[in-house]
């Protein structure tokens, strides 16, 4: 049988899974790129070699990669597929997982991606002034 390409993919899950658009699963697959690349050049000691990330190192970077290249607008782009809790980023890697997009390791469970953030402290709050912002762990 002859693999199917990304597109292919995405087609089929969203046929089984509606909640996300087609949107959402490409911007993962960018985001784990992008979050790839940080974590390699933030940590010489993972630089040239296959990078495997956790749940809550992807979460972070999909966060970053959103505010990137988004800006003030990430959180409205995001809701507009379907996205608005960590949990369904969550969703979107195990879909890809299903189809073989992407691995994970014995131990990783759709529960890595709990809540680690909320949309508003990781998406607006960076945009308020710094004296309306709420203290909260990132």
């Amino acid at each position: 049988m002859q693999d199917l390409d990304f597109n292919e993919v995405v087609s089929l899950i969203c046929k089984e899974d509606n909640r996300f658009h087609r949107d959402a699963y490409a911007f993962v697959r960018q985001g784990l790129d992008f979050t790839v690349k940080e974590l390699k050049k933030s940590d010489t000691r993972r630089a040239g070699k296959s990078l495997h990330v956790t749940g809550v190192e992807l979460l972070m970077g999909m966060r970053a990669f959103a505010l990137d290249q988004f800006g003030l607008m990430a959180r409205t782009v995001l809701k507009a597929w379907g996205v608005t809790r960590c949990s369904h980023f969550g969703d979107l890697v195990f879909n890809l997982i299903e189809y073989n997009v992407f691995s994970k390791t014995e131990n990783e469970r759709r529960e890595d991606f709990s809540e680690v953030y909320t949309f508003t402290e990781a998406f607006d709050a960076p945009f308020l002034p710094e004296s309306t912002r709420q203290t909260h762990p990132a």
